[in-house]
């Protein structure tokens, strides 16, 4: 039972560093040719946003491009996380929580 507390603790453990570790990374979704830019934070959130002013006097446009730039940002970001939870082992950990909840 102790064993098993401490393998949870562990497992919690690798699981806050590696969120850490992602949470300082980060990529720039862009559309409309860097007309609108946003910079995504590891953790997926919006960091920044910028938008070109002569954008703001077509609401439609400025809507699709803001949504192509937080699509391109979460796909960047996305594929920089993939390979950071390789080098962190973090796909590791996810086999270490499986195997540990089918132990009996």
């Amino acid at each position: 039972m102790f064993n098993k507390l401490k393998q949870f603790k562990d497992i919690r453990d690798r699981a806050k560093t590696i969120q850490s570790a992602l949470s300082d990374e980060r990529a720039e979704g862009s559309a409309g040719w860097g007309k609108v830019k946003i910079v995504m934070d590891g953790n997926q959130k919006a960091v920044s946003v910028a938008i070109d002013g002569e954008l703001l006097s077509d609401k439609a446009k400025l809507e699709g491009l803001v949504k192509d730039a937080v699509n391109d940002g979460i796909e960047k970001i996305q594929k920089i996380l993939a390979e950071k939870m390789k080098d962190l082992g973090g796909l590791d950990l996810a086999q270490d929580m499986q195997s540990l909840m089918k132990k009996k």
